[in-house]
């Protein structure tokens, strides 16, 4: 390899780089490659990244109890409930209104 050349397998990314491109899979919901496309790195670094930081603990390991899948399940039970609320106090606005005639 000549001195010239570059090589992308070379690059060097800082450790706050590093550690945002792992939060984004971690805290962000993104995949591994949607991650590395977006940053224009590899997805293997990405997944390198997240093991070196969870093991570091500057990241959540996947024990914590954070999970983007569980949230998810979550916030959809949650906005089943408001919805259900919501309809309930439709019915009943209208029948007080209805009453009140």
């Amino acid at each position: 390899m000549t001195a010239g050349s570059s090589n992308a397998h070379n690059k060097r990314y800082s450790h706050e780089f590093q550690l945002q491109a792992a939060k984004l899979v971690v805290e962000g919901g993104y995949s591994y490659a949607k991650a590395a496309k977006r940053l224009g790195t590899t997805s293997w670094s990405i997944r390198q990244w997240v093991k070196k930081f969870r093991t570091s603990g500057e990241l959540a390991t996947a024990d914590d109890g954070y999970s983007p899948g569980e949230e998810l399940k979550r916030l959809r039970k949650e906005l089943a409930e408001a919805r259900m609320e919501n309809d309930i106090l439709k019915k009943a606005a209208a029948y007080f209104a209805k009453e009140s005639l």
